[in-house]
């Protein structure tokens, strides 16, 4: 491929990742482009300024095509400024949802250096592991349905502090017909086991080959095998947190909101599946289309119908309503930390707006929102600019929460 031909291509990536293509058709396409675009941003300006030069040394000069490289190399800078900025807009967010003086009941304030960009971590994108933590792969919830009722444990590699850790739960997202505990939500998990915590990542079911409440299910009954077993991998049964993206989103928020609810608990109906507070990421948060979004009427009737739950809307409207995070919202709802990415090809954040605006019109809890500029689907997958200051944001707030939790049992043990 020439170098005008390249530079014609990276233009075309970068303008998709800076203004993605909008319609439902295109969603998915525009997503993939984009996602790596934004999140690679770096690596992918250093290619660009190291093939232009190459270029520029060379006999037969391209003036369109080291034209066209400056455009790409400005291009591609906005994007790295704008995932830098999502420091900030989260900081925004956790003061206006927790108030100014949050900061004041973690264990220690962020520093400078806590707060930048971590450079060195994010030459390799992929690299993962952590000599830190300590993985136990492969753990049974559920002996029934194989590979599927399957969890990870991550714990300190120094060993879990004395008193039991705070637990996070994660579950993977992938349309409820895809993906893998070992997938998603690494950088997080982590992070956070690092400093402490017990995190664990389940597998559950799949669509269509298990239809929904299949999926909300598997995770209940993943909450009540923690409730049971987690403290004898040092953690503190009374203490759990959930996470997930994008289906796993909508299950987690959905977990969330309908605690101990027998109809997704067959068998095991007196289980304790409350949660303490619940970090989705671009979750879908309206599967019955009630909201009155096109995008979430087209989602229902072209794919959520006909390939996760099996049902035609006309005909069972209630199943897809009792699976909607935006209708099961209750003055009881736990804590919230929301966020989306404003450019949101996949599941548009209008979705997450009125999510919020529902949790927060009614529930006594509190509901941080973090719409990230900038942001396609699936941004914290791996280790980037913006997933990296994700991380810290929700390691803040879930710090906050975890030392409120435990100055509220200090003061009322029961």
């Amino acid at each position: 491929m020439s170098f005008l031909r390249r530079q014609v291509v990276t233009a075309a990536l970068t303008a998709n990742a800076i203004r993605p293509l909008p319609g439902f058709r295109v969603g998915i396409p525009a997503f993939f482009a984009g996602w790596l675009t934004g999140e690679l941003a770096p690596h992918l300006l250093a290619v660009t300024a190291a093939d232009a030069a190459t270029h520029a040394r060379g006999r037969r000069r391209s003036v369109r095509g080291l034209a066209l490289a400056a455009a790409n190399a400005a291009g591609l800078a906005f994007l790295v400024d704008q995932a830098r900025r999502v420091g900030t807009r989260a900081e925004e967010s956790l003061t206006e949802g927790l108030g100014l003086d949050y900061v004041e009941q973690l264990d220690a304030k962020p520093t400078p250096a806590d707060l930048a960009v971590p450079w060195r971590r994010l030459v390799n994108p992929f690299r993962m592991s952590s000599p830190d933590v300590h993985r136990q792969r492969d753990v049974v919830y559920d002996d029934r349905h194989g590979r599927r009722g399957l969890l990870d444990i991550y714990t300190p590699a120094a060993g879990v502090p004395e008193g039991g850790a705070p637990v996070l739960l994660h579950v993977h997202g992938g349309a409820w017909t895809v993906g893998a505990k070992e997938q998603q939500g690494i950088p997080l998990m982590q992070h956070l086991a690092a400093k402490g915590w017990v995190c664990v990542s389940i597998n559950y079911r799949l669509a269509p080959h298990d239809p929904f409440p299949a999926q909300i299910v598997d995770v209940k009954k993943a909450i009540a095998w923690i409730r049971e077993h987690i403290a004898d991998h040092g953690g503190d049964p009374d203490y759990l947190a959930i996470t997930g993206g994008s289906a796993g989103g909508h299950l987690v928020s959905l977990a969330a909101l309908t605690p101990n609810d027998p109809a997704y608990q067959p068998g095991f109906e007196d289980a304790d599946t409350t949660i303490q507070v619940a970090v989705p990421h671009y979750g879908v948060y309206d599967l019955a289309g009630s909201t009155g979004l096109r995008s979430a009427e087209l989602m229902r009737d072209r794919f959520l119908g006909p390939r996760v739950l099996k049902r035609r809307w006309r005909e069972s409207p209630e199943a897809f309503e009792d699976a909607s995070p935006i209708l099961r919202v209750s003055a009881d709802a736990p804590d919230f930390f929301v966020l989306h990415g404003s450019l949101d090809t996949l599941v548009g954040v209008d979705q997450a707006r009125l999510f919020v605006e529902r949790l927060r019109q009614v529930s006594k809890r509190t509901v941080v929102y973090a719409e990230l500029p900038g942001a396609q689907h699936a941004f914290d997958v791996f280790p980037s600019i913006r997933s990296s200051h994700v991380v810290r944001a929700i390691d803040r707030y879930l710090h906050w929460h975890w030392n409120g939790y435990r100055r509220e049992r200090l003061t009322d043990p029961a």
